[in-house]
């Protein structure tokens, strides 16, 4: 099943929930409004919602590293954190995802190399829905894949990703393409390199990338949770795959990829799984993992980044 159809589906079941929460309301006498009854089932759903991401957060605490200094948040920061991806959980897997599909857009533009985006497990090409404005705004060619099938292994990715490159690079004339990839989509930019070098790669950003695993990933299903599983808490290694395809890149490799995370991912955990040894970083806090692809922080700090790798 596509990631399209499967978040249509849950949406189905969501919206079958609140109907039924709102019959148990006016069937039980504590609500006599259909109207308010259904705006309150509406309301358990979001509430669940929220719990569900509540208990992401709770789960990576327990194998987080350590927040530095600066990055501490203060009470209100911490609710803003929260709130930010709740309504971008909400908002891309409810709506941008479930409506998406893969794009490309290819302009006249000799400075910038073309931009090849990859979404992250579960998601697909919608994920971009924040940046891809951007791009065009710019005039920067671009494509998005859907990563299909959701729970194959990375490897399986990386054919989708080498005719994508292909295409991009034949349409714009352009030697190597920038590859921006969110969380697992940083492992199938890897994996692609490992497969097919790095000839047509200009650079890789990753954001939020569990480069060393997630001990969350013990929970996900698929062939792709398991190759970024970790074996315990923070100090715990990588898992084999993971392992092995760090020992296939070169000091070359790493040093043309940039990780983007955030001190308080509430997917990767430990949050430092994120720093490649060799590959630039650039640290953020306050933000949360879904939430990295619509925040105007990280999505600015990209811009500049391209800005200042491909423009005279």
């Amino acid at each position: 099943m596509r990631t399209r159809t499967l978040l249509r589906w849950l949406l189905l079941v969501q919206a079958a929930c609140a109907l039924l929460f709102a019959w148990a309301l006016v069937g039980g006498g504590t609500i006599a409004s259909w109207p308010l009854a259904l705006a309150a089932g509406a309301l358990i759903v979001l509430v669940v919602r929220m719990l569900i991401t509540a208990n992401n957060f709770l789960m990576t605490a327990r194998f987080s590293s350590a927040t530095p200094a600066n990055f501490q948040l203060a009470a209100g920061a911490r609710l803003k954190l929260f709130a930010e991806e709740f309504i971008a959980t909400l908002l891309q897997s409810s709506w941008f995802m479930a409506r998406a599909s893969a794009r490309e857009r290819i302009y006249d533009n000799r400075t910038y190399p073309p931009v090849l985006l990859l979404h992250g497990y579960g998601c697909n090409s919608g994920y971009w829905s924040h940046l891809t404005p951007l791009l065009d705004a710019g005039g920067i060619s671009h494509a998005s894949l859907d990563l299909e099938p959701m729970l194959g292994a990375i490897d399986d990715y990386v054919p989708l990703v080498e005719r994508a490159v292909a295409t991009l690079c034949a349409k714009t004339n352009a030697p190597k393409v920038v590859i921006i990839a969110h969380s697992m989509g940083g492992l199938v930019a890897r994996a692609y390199m490992r497969a097919h070098g790095e000839a047509r790669v200009a650079h890789i950003f990753t954001l939020g990338t569990p480069h060393f695993g997630t001990s969350l990933a013990s929970k996900g299903i698929g062939l792709n949770a398991a190759q970024m599983r970790r074996s315990g808490g923070p100090d715990a290694p990588e898992c084999d795959w993971l392992r092995e395809l760090g020992a296939s890149e070169t000091p070359a490799r790493r040093a043309l990829i940039t990780s983007i995370f955030t001190h308080h991912d509430n997917i990767v955990a430990p949050q430092t799984s994120s720093v490649l040894p060799g590959a630039r970083s650039i640290e953020f806090g306050g933000i949360g993992h879904v939430a990295m692809g619509r925040n105007p922080r990280i999505l600015n700090r990209l811009m500049q980044e391209l800005a200042d790798l491909f423009t005279p």
